[in-house]
């Protein structure tokens, strides 16, 4: 229960309702000023925080002028967030602002303390909601409120990846359930397996935009279809198709049980593709002729796919699917077979329901989230259209952003308000921004670089001595979890999740060639690694169990780390604080890879495979490119390659000085085109802008979309 705030800073509670203190500077400093090491420890989750703050603490604050300006100048704050009208949508649609965007997601990243994603695709998401409540983007999420979250990872003594229960506390969340006008739970009923399963909807408010979570966990349900909702990827294929048919159908009917009609529908990943099936099926019932009506879907629809590996698109047993669903297609006047071909992909066959072929089907507007990304995804849909040339297949891209409110450090940001101006967060589409980086002094820039160093390996110490005192560690792993990372040497990042094309293991090609990379006494280099293998994925597992024993091998001397249990908190420590950061993926299957671009905000250079958006972001001075010759053993060639950038120019360049303590300016060089780049072109601010005006504004507007879906 909440402490009682006093009167004169009760907005607090209402600050804290809100994620969007989690991406306001004056925010997260008011809350740090009351008492900084709760803050801390509470791991900057506001919710908590005024629930365990003293309440001597909180009237002392009230009581000093200080604190009120600062509080109030965060409520002024508040209050203008709430309005939309002079957004850049606002004043680039001034016609269009009573419209709605709906935006599908099974899983949304949004903050540490709401643990309902896995990586990337939900952090991606989380940063679309995020930047299109900062621009004005009229946009309301929908995904799943998964109660026990991810999984929590546990790395034992032999490095295997054990997954342990995720389960958070709602109460310590800003998340609250929609009610109907008498105060019960608003629900919609979906049938599922042949049975009703009640679906109610909980709200989550990112900035402007309203997050709506589907939860199955009612009273009414069966035991196990309360459980249907409460874990993310886990349970098999089977639990895979029940998700997803709750959230596309359970989704459209809150929606509708909301009154809300949403001008634009996007899919965002093939998981949400049974949402076409659910808005079909209503137009169907209202007599729309089938042709008529999947038009009219495909019109106001927009999907993006996320991954080139075919294995990574969700493919369903037909007889699953028509165990599971109801017999839909009878409402849609169709018998099996014809709905069946709605998900038919040649290359999987008519027993198959491929959702990302579903999604194609009904959405006018393909994109892929990489210029390169874009042209595998046209190759893996280009059986669906046997008599266009592959680069005539009518997928797009838009290459993915990140929202540099919240992934650009506040040292960071601080250096830029002294030598750009405060106003500099306003102009982030004018290129005379970013090139005015190039001059900042590098003295500053090497010092909030410096302090981000010295947090992260603070941070990673500290963790490291509670799992030991908890009796999660035992001693022979605590060199391994961090503790002997020297400030001061050269620290690599490598945070993915690993699944075997990543290549987290690609350094450990040559050991012998590494260790003496890593332990030379005059120039020593760190790497520190982290990241989950999904729960199902032996390879994976077997990867990161390869990693992990490195760290405790005594000829590395300590200079391999594993951080266990990655989430967004240790990610935004890691891409702030360590001084280069690595993608070895193996083209082209990566996507696009965002952990580069958040890392490049900070200053901190990359080194990758030409792969997602590294094949548009390198530029020959923000890092270094990895280009292994085609032979037949690839993997060996790249690590070579890695292993010679290293040596004759990474470590030369970051130990080029004339002291140990001094700045390295050849170093300091490359962090500022790392922030030019990655600021010029690579922010989540251009990709919504880019979203909005290619696709949104044109498809609420009834421009001239392509009619043209695949055979099938």
């Amino acid at each position: 229960m909440t402490n009682q705030i006093p009167s004169r800073i009760a907005g607090l509670q209402e600050l804290a309702s809100n994620l969007s203190w989690s991406w306001n500077r004056e925010a997260r400093a008011l809350f740090a000023s009351i008492d900084d090491r709760l803050w801390l420890a509470t791991r900057h989750n506001p919710v908590t925080f005024l629930k365990r703050v003293s309440p001597e603490r909180l009237q002392a604050c009230a009581d000093t002028p200080a604190f009120r300006a600062q509080y109030d100048e965060a409520m002024h704050w508040v209050r203008t967030e709430s309005q939309s009208d002079n957004t850049w949508f606002a004043r680039t649609y001034p016609e269009l602002t009573q419209s709605k965007i709906a935006y599908f997601c099974a899983e949304f990243g949004l903050h540490s303390s709401v643990p309902i994603y896995s990586g990337g695709l939900g952090v991606l998401a989380g940063d679309h909601c995020k930047t299109a409540s900062d621009l004005g983007v009229p946009l309301v999420g929908i995904g799943l409120l998964y109660r026990n979250g991810y999984f929590d990872q546990r790395i034992n003594v032999d490095g295997w990846q054990e997954n342990m229960d995720d389960t958070f506390d709602l109460a310590s969340t800003p998340i609250t359930p929609i009610v109907n006008a008498d105060g019960t739970d608003l629900t919609v009923s979906v049938t599922v397996a042949g049975h009703e399963v009640l679906v109610r909807a909980w709200r989550l408010m990112v900035g402007r935009v309203p997050l709506l979570l589907l939860d199955a966990d009612l009273p009414a349900n069966r035991p196990e279809d309360r459980e249907l909702l409460s874990r993310l990827y886990a349970g098999g294929v089977d639990l895979r198709l029940r998700q997803e048919w709750l959230l596309g159908v359970g989704g459209v009917r809150i929606l509708r049980a909301l009154e809300m009609e949403p001008d634009v529908w996007h899919a965002n990943e093939g998981h949400a593709s049974f949402m076409f099936i659910e808005r079909l099926r209503e137009l169907r019932e209202k007599g729309v002729a089938m042709a008529e009506a999947v038009t009219t879907i495909r019109r106001a629809s927009v999907f993006t796919t996320h991954t080139p590996v075919p294995a990574g698109h969700d493919v369903f047993q037909r007889s699953a699917v028509e165990t599971v669903l109801p017999p839909v297609w009878k409402e849609l006047g169709i018998d099996a077979d014809a709905f069946a071909n709605f998900g038919f992909h040649p290359h999987y066959g008519k027993d198959q329901f491929h959702m990302t072929a579903c999604a194609v089907r009904f959405a006018s507007k393909v994109t892929g989230v990489a210029k390169l990304h874009g042209e595998v995804s046209r190759e893996l849909l280009h059986p669906m259209w046997p008599n266009r040339a592959v680069n005539q297949v009518p997928v797009g891209h838009v290459t993915n952003g990140v929202h540099l409110a919240t992934w650009m450090a506040n040292p960071i940001m601080s250096t830029l308000d002294n030598h750009l101006g405060k106003d500099w967060g306003f102009t982030l589409d004018n290129p005379d921004t970013w090139n005015r980086i190039m001059k900042v002094p590098d003295a500053d820039l090497w010092t909030a670089h410096q302090h981000l160093k010295d947090v992260l390996v603070d941070r990673i110490i500290e963790k490291a001595r509670r799992s030991f005192a908890r009796g999660h560690k035992e001693a022979t792993q605590i060199v391994g979890a961090g503790t002997l990372l020297d400030r001061n040497s050269l620290m690599i990042g490598f945070a993915r999740r690993f699944a075997t094309y990543k290549r987290a293991d690609l350094l450990f090609h040559d050991p012998e060639r590494l260790r003496k990379i890593l332990t030379n006494p005059n120039a020593p280099v760190q790497l520190v690694f982290a990241g989950k293998a999904h729960p199902a994925d032996v390879p994976g597992k077997t990867v990161l169990q390869r990693v992990y024993q490195f760290t405790r091998d005594p000829r590395f001397e300590g200079r391999v780390a594993f951080i266990e249990d990655y989430d967004m908190h240790i990610a935004h420590l890691l891409v702030q604080g360590v001084d280069m950061w690595m993608n070895l993926p193996r083209p082209p299957l990566e996507a696009s890879g965002t952990s580069g671009m958040k890392a490049a905000l900070n200053g901190v250079p990359q080194l990758s495979t030409v792969d997602g958006w590294w094949a548009e972001g390198y530029d020959g001075t923000n890092g270094w490119s990895v280009t292994a010759p085609k032979t037949s053993d690839e993997d060996a060639a790249a690590a070579n390659n890695v292993y010679e950038l290293l040596e004759r120019e990474v470590v030369p360049r970051y130990y080029d000085r004339e002291l140990r303590e001094s700045v390295p300016t050849r170093w300091v060089a490359t962090m500022k085109h790392s922030i030019r780049q990655a600021g010029r072109y690579f922010t989540a601010a251009r990709m919504v802008q880019q979203y909005t005006n290619e696709y949104y504004a044109p498809a609420i507007i009834g421009g001239d979309f392509p009619d043209d879906p695949p055979t099938a």
